[in-house]
């Protein structure tokens, strides 16, 4: 690993780092209103949900690297405390991208852009129509990182209304995550697209506890056929194998075909075991995977 220290690293050398590690970011595509109640849209990757209850958000109109001035937005939250923060998805993005130009403080984004501004219930600024879920919050605090270029500007919101688009809603009241056709930034120009073969499923260990890696044994956790992945899905199962499922396995045609080649000393027993549990993890035979590296 190559070593950085961040207290004498470079300002913009830090930025890239941190934009290119961490992420995918979502972004907020703020709008807000001046002190003369002029829009102002603009987006911030620097953004996500901090609790439910009170429902609370942030995001950070940091200040501008190349002369640490501050963005509209910011001024914009300081003399009127109230956003909506509206959610992005690909149908928008393009045009997202352009309300992100550093245009002058008179200049209505919503125009620029092409975006519809919609009247809110209960806060000034304007709704996107455009976005599939907007929430309109209030400010409870903003809280300033630093003065140099790049510095964070902290916006703690409230949310208190939102407005969602009908067919995005499950029957339980979730969104549907395969519809919602999310964005979010990574480093430099680089986006990426929560759609498709880019979303997947993974159980939450909330109601069982795993046996855990630490369960299985030695040769099994440094194997070089099984993955971190692999043995994360194995540690998650909620007992050992049973006599019998170890037994089944014993007696499966193919653990039997491993024994035989074994003895021919066509190759190692344990690497065809582990190959063998990958494949039945690839076809989320978990228990079954787990039972024939434990037989």
């Amino acid at each position: 690993m190559k070593t950085f220290d961040f207290e004498t690293l470079p300002a913009p050398q830090a930025f890239k780092l941190m934009l290119g590690a961490i992420g995918p970011r979502p972004i907020a595509f703020v709008s807000s209103l001046n002190a003369e109640g002029q829009p102002n849209l603009a987006p911030f990757s620097f953004f996500n949900a901090m609790g439910s209850n009170p429902p609370t958000v942030v995001f950070s109109p940091a200040r501008r690297g190349r002369d640490a001035s501050l963005k509209d937005t910011y001024r914009n939250v300081k003399a009127r405390p109230e956003v909506v923060i509206n959610v992005v998805d690909h149908a928008m993005v393009q045009q997202m991208s352009l309300a992100s130009a550093d245009y002058p403080p008179q200049v209505n984004e919503f125009l620029k852009s092409g975006f519809t501004p919609i009247a809110s219930e209960v806060v000034a600024p304007f709704r996107v129509k455009e976005s599939p879920v907007q929430f309109e919050c209030v400010v409870r605090q903003v809280i300033e990182t630093g003065q140099g270029g790049g510095a964070g500007n902290i916006v703690i919101c409230q949310i208190l209304r939102a407005h969602v688009r009908p067919d995005l809603l499950t029957p339980d009241g979730a969104i549907d995550q395969r519809r919602i056709d999310l964005v979010a930034r990574m480093g430099g120009n680089f986006y990426c697209r929560a759609h498709g073969d880019a979303l997947f499923e993974l159980d939450k260990p909330m109601e069982i506890l795993g046996i855990g890696l630490d369960s299985l044994p030695r040769r099994v956790r440094l194997s070089h056929v099984l993955t971190g992945n692999d043995l994360g899905r194995l540690g998650n199962l909620d007992r050992q194998p049973s006599e019998q499922e170890l037994h089944e396995a014993r007696q499966s045609a193919q653990y039997q075909a491993i024994v035989e080649s074994f003895k021919a000393q066509a190759e190692p027993m344990a690497d065809a075991l582990h190959r063998l549990a990958k494949e039945l993890l690839g076809k989320d035979k978990v228990r079954e995977a787990l039972a024939v590296l434990m037989a």
